[in-house]
């Protein structure tokens, strides 16, 4: 979806205002040094490529800059790039809240599945392919530690095309003082960026505890605090039935399922994932990452307050 991630204001139209000077390869190679990973994603989303040519004073006068200033443009939209260019932006309504759901007026039967305590070795990748076969975006909710450790997982996470989350640091369940708490959310959220390119405002609290001083650092920062509607209870390690039954009873429209990919044995996991999928589909689900969730139920929202046409005489 394309406002999913917000793009550097006005940028899109100066980059296709002439296709001869500046040229995609050449695009790409400047504001794009920042990642392949970041390159990859914009590209397939064609946030820029297919935007229409730029008739503004601003584009016409850029256009008359001789090849050094352009080389200076395009640095400055690079260093823009950095900061903002995956920045995503949680709907003003959800900024600050606990959801569980996110309440659809429509009940469109659209379901979110996300994982938690990766970046993990082996497991996060086999994940990856079962969503990939099955062409669905998950959400994954990552820890600091591990994302220090395998960064090259989060990225192939990101190139995928999946969303991200926070998960802390160090995934610890005890009571946080405010700067503990600060620290815990600030250094994963300063990681993911380095390491990904985005930054999320997206962050599920260890265990769900929601009273050890996380979650309202989480708040105070416009976070939407993530929890879930649905438990596989995966890191109990029950049989795959069970586990495809904890995930399915509780399934609902506008839905968040848990599951994890990282933090212990996850075999289970990957070998009742592709009958979690199949079973939902079954029943009429479509999956969408978190963001898109949000950003679904918010034009649903306002859509829903519009008053109705007059009727016709």
């Amino acid at each position: 979806m394309a406002k999913r991630y917000l793009f550097v204001k006005d940028k899109k139209h100066l980059f296709a205002k002439n296709q001869r000077r500046l040229n995609p390869i050449a695009i790409a190679s400047g504001i794009f040094a920042l990642g392949a990973v970041g390159a990859s994603w914009v590209l397939s989303k064609n946030l820029w490529l297919t935007a229409p040519k730029s008739t503004t004073p601003e584009a016409t006068a850029i256009e008359a800059l001789p090849d050094r200033k352009i080389t200076q443009v395009l640095a400055k939209w690079e260093q823009e790039a950095r900061t903002d260019l995956f920045t995503f932006a949680v709907p003003a309504r959800f900024q600050g809240q606990t959801l569980k759901e996110i309440q659809l007026p429509s009940q469109r039967k659209l379901i979110a599945l996300t994982f938690d305590d990766g970046p993990w070795p082996v497991t996060t990748g086999k994940i990856l392919a079962i969503l990939k076969k099955n062409n669905i975006k998950a959400t994954f909710f990552m820890v600091g530690q591990p994302l220090q450790n395998y960064p090259q997982i989060a990225q192939q996470v990101v190139a995928e095309g999946h969303a991200l989350g926070n998960h802390t640091w160090h995934h610890w369940y005890h009571a946080h003082s405010p700067a503990t708490a600060a620290s815990e959310i600030e250094k994963t959220a300063a990681l993911l960026h380095k390491t990904t390119g985005f930054r999320t405002y997206l962050f599920r609290p260890p265990g769900g505890v929601l009273n050890n001083g996380l979650a309202h650092q989480a708040k105070k920062q416009k976070y939407l605090v993530a929890m879930w509607s649905a438990d596989s209870k995966d890191y109990s390690r029950p049989s795959v039935p069970t586990l495809v039954r904890n995930v399915l009873k509780d399934a609902k429209p506008g839905g968040m399922l848990l599951l994890h990919d990282g933090g212990g044995d996850r075999s289970h996991t990957v070998q009742a994932l592709p009958q979690i999928i199949a079973d939902l589909r079954s029943q009429g689900y479509q999956f969408v990452t978190v963001p898109e969730l949000l950003e679904i139920a918010d034009k649903e929202l306002k859509a829903s307050k519009l008053p109705k046409p007059p009727t016709p005489k």
